[in-house]
């Protein structure tokens, strides 16, 4: 009886430690944000992160390593929401048509999860960081891919490979350009603006498809 009363308490102990660790990890993330708006990459240290949340540098150490760790972990969780978002966007379209889709990869870009000045202001520290630390250049390298692989898989619904890829690299440079230049702009970010020019490069790359029609 005294042993299955320890192990339930055991089992008790487990569980909430491991319904803590996302709410420690969000925390951390979130003050990692916060901290980085307030005084940049450079002087954001672990004590600094770890009292913004509440919590102990240790944790920081637990968890993440040090604070090239949790910058990844930050932009990692910064990625999956724009992924998310993107998803949802296109799996609520009324119309499966390329420029939709295309559309809705351009929305969730300029999303106001992805244009917060905290998010911007990380978004530029990790850029940086990431000509300098491998696990980040890895992670910038696969996230260019997979921007370029579904706008490219869009553009080929209208246009031959080449001028797919090529459109491609294009709205991904647009995309990538725009959302650059306002952030460094010191106004608000005006995310409709940014839309539009997008939303303009897409439709013009899917006209030679009628062009070339036209033409023929």
């Amino acid at each position: 009886m005294g042993r299955s009363l320890f192990a339930d308490v055991w089992e008790s102990k487990l569980r909430k430690r491991n319904e803590m660790l996302p709410l420690r990890r969000k925390q951390l993330i979130q003050a990692t944000l916060e901290v980085i708006d307030r005084v940049g990459l450079a002087d954001a240290t672990i004590a600094l992160i770890a009292r913004q949340a509440g919590l102990s540098t240790g944790i920081i150490s637990h968890y993440f390593g040090d604070k090239s760790g949790l910058l990844e972990a930050t932009m990692r969780q910064i990625l999956r929401d724009l992924s998310e978002d993107t998803m949802r966007r296109r799996g609520e379209l009324a119309a499966d048509t390329a420029a939709a889709h295309l559309r809705a990869i351009v929305d969730a870009n300029f999303n106001d999860s992805q244009v917060s000045g905290p998010v911007m202001k990380t978004w530029l520290a990790f850029w940086s960081s990431s000509m300098h630390q491998e696990s980040l250049r890895r992670l910038q390298h696969v996230n260019d891919r997979r921007l370029h692989s579904n706008l490219c898989c869009q553009f080929l619904r209208e246009l031959p490979l080449e001028r797919a890829r090529h459109a491609a690299r294009g709205l991904a440079a647009m995309i990538d350009g725009l959302w650059l230049r306002g952030s460094l702009s010191g106004a608000a970010f005006d995310a409709d603006a940014a839309r539009q020019l997008a939303y303009e490069y897409l439709d013009q790359q899917l006209a030679k498809k009628i062009d070339a029609v036209a033409a023929a």
